[in-house]
């Protein structure tokens, strides 16, 4: 495996492209127009670049990942790739078009991926001719960063398939765990109470943000929940909430909070937008 197309150049897309760049893998990054491409890749430089500043990346692999970094606004042109993870907006019917497209152009041999947080791998892989090569691979915000990589098998897919992604994953310097196709998985379905009770501490006005967050700082966990909600997007969690809502027959204990909902309804997005639960553009 040496070609890697990533579809999406938004927070997640990028910082997996900065992975695979500087894992030593040729990457080709789609998006649907120029000006969101490079946007993209200047986010991902200065990342490389403050990797260098810190003492984490020597400057020669940073500019050998800079140099292994591509652009395209062809879906056709991204399918020639041996590996291609999908890293658009947590929309069921936007993915399944878009693996459509890239199915009918790609080569038999190339494995599909998805960064999909938590929609069904089946529904996903349906939408091509290739669901025994064909799996999730979801990655964690800063993906460049994180170290855990949830690999979620389809009904088909096959072992050979499992075996060549988990050594890309490996390649970058990250830890694979084996899922199977449940709703949002492990690590999302093990987070819903943890921003559930936040979100209803919040609303009972038991507690502002801040507090909530400090008092989670304060037995060990380096990020409080609103801290992350803003971080991954205000609209990523919701979209994932309501996924799992959905999947589970509207069951009460995962009703999304009618404050998620106000917070991405006025554009308080998160550090993304420069507003969330916290201000950002001060």
């Amino acid at each position: 495996m040496q070609k890697i197309a990533i579809i999406g150049g938004g927070t997640m897309g990028a910082g997996i492209a900065q992975a695979s760049a500087l894992a030593g893998y040729e990457v080709v990054l789609y998006d649907m127009t120029e000006a969101l491409l490079a946007q993209s890749v200047a986010n991902i430089c200065a990342s490389i670049d403050k990797g260098v500043a810190r003492g984490k990346t020597a400057v020669a692999d940073a500019e050998s990942a800079k140099a292994a970094l591509h652009t395209t606004t062809s879906l056709e042109t991204a399918a020639q790739s041996d590996l291609i993870i999908e890293a658009v907006p947590e929309k069921l019917s936007l993915k399944r078009e878009i693996f459509a497209k890239l199915d009918a152009a790609a080569p038999d041999h190339t494995i599909f991926g998805s960064n999909t947080s938590s929609l069904s791998i089946n529904a996903l892989a349906g939408a091509t001719h290739r669901a025994d090569r064909f799996l999730g691979v979801h990655f964690f915000n800063p993906a460049h960063i994180m170290q855990l990589v949830e690999l979620i098998c389809s009904d088909f897919t096959s072992d050979e398939t499992v075996t060549a992604v988990r050594a890309y994953v490996a390649q970058l310097g990250k830890t694979a765990v084996l899922c199977k196709d449940t709703p949002a998985f492990i690590v999302n379905r093990v987070a819903r109470p943890f921003y559930g009770e936040a979100f209803r501490l919040l609303g009972e006005n038991a507690a502002d943000a801040a507090t909530i967050d400090k008092l989670m700082h304060s037995i060990g966990f380096r990020m409080g929940p609103f801290e992350l909600i803003d971080l991954i997007g205000c609209d990523v969690n919701l979209a994932v909430t309501q996924s799992v809502y959905d999947a589970y027959f509207q069951e009460p204990k995962y009703r999304p909070h009618p404050i998620q909902k106000r917070m991405v309804e006025s554009g308080r997005l998160g550090r993304k937008s420069g507003h969330g639960f916290y201000d950002y553009d001060k």
